[in-house]
């Protein structure tokens, strides 16, 4: 499955829904990106974010904080983020360092502005159907499933991982598209893991530890979606063996990645137009 070459028709798209909107409002939709310290990974991820903002006509407003930053601190410029007129989603980079509660930094965006997907509203809306934001990797998955025809309906999918923003709600996106769905994770017997994955129709991998499924644990036919990425450059799934079996498998990089980034731009502008009243669906 080509999720690059999926990601840049949606950019595509988002760029001319954020046109129109800038037209029509004389203001361009806004994504703040915070960043906790310098941790090189992140450092690279942010900028690869706001080039792919600029190149949608979405406007990134980067906010960098020390490595000591507090708990107390870091929330408070997210509530002020989530303040500002001129700011219509928040992206909290993380890890953001062990000595924050993360949990609490996340709960300080507002949900009509959790572009990401992170906070406990955004997921109790994926978890109920209700108007919101989904997480933008297990979002990513399921317009990846869509494009390829991937019905997830009486399909028994297993999820490996149990994240609270993409093994979690990848489980609950697909719960609400009628897929009968287990999750297994890192304390999951092996013998079990590879049992219940060889009865699996959709298997979701997200556990973070490479080439962690291999070609014998997939069904024939299968459809596998490795959301991992690990040092390397490899993903959670044994690629080449796995592909041996597998109906439709993502590649890592160039699958779940570049999709994960679409969707949180195309995000960034539903929240805009939600928040300048001017939504056309």
């Amino acid at each position: 499955m080509d999720g690059s070459g999926l990601a840049r028709r949606l950019v595509e798209e988002t760029a001319a829904r954020a046109a129109d909107l800038t037209r029509r409002t004389g203001t361009p939709p806004c994504l703040a990106t915070v960043l906790v310290g310098a941790d090189p990974a992140s450092v690279t991820y942010v900028k690869m974010k706001r080039a792919r903002c600029e190149k949608a006509g979405i406007r990134s407003r980067h906010v960098e904080l020390p490595a000591t930053t507090t708990t107390e601190e870091l929330v408070a410029t997210l509530r002020s983020l989530s303040q500002a007129p001129d700011v219509d989603g928040i992206l909290l980079q993380h890890p953001v360092g062990r000595h924050i509660d993360e949990r609490a930094a996340f709960e300080a965006i507002a949900p009509e502005k959790d572009v990401d997907g992170v906070t406990t509203s955004s997921f109790a809306s994926m978890s109920f159907g209700l108007p919101g934001f989904v997480s933008c990797t297990p979002g990513g998955i399921m317009r990846l499933l869509d494009a390829y025809g991937v019905d997830p309906t009486g399909k028994r999918a297993v999820v490996v991982g149990r994240s609270a923003i993409l093994g979690k709600p990848a489980g609950m996106l697909l719960l609400a598209r009628n897929a009968t769905v287990t999750y297994c994770h890192s304390r999951t017997p092996a013998a079990d893991l590879s049992a219940v994955l060889r009865e699996a129709d959709i298997v979701i991998a997200a556990v973070g530890r490479a080439r962690f499924i291999t070609g014998a644990d997939i069904k024939p036919g299968a459809v596998v979606v490795d959301a991992g990425y690990n040092e390397g450059n490899v993903g959670d799934v044994d690629f080449a063996s796995a592909a041996e079996r597998a109906g439709l498998i993502t590649p890592v990089p160039g699958g779940v990645g570049p999709m994960t980034i679409a969707t949180l731009l195309a995000q960034t502008v539903d929240a805009a137009e939600r928040l300048r009243g001017t939504t056309t669906a």
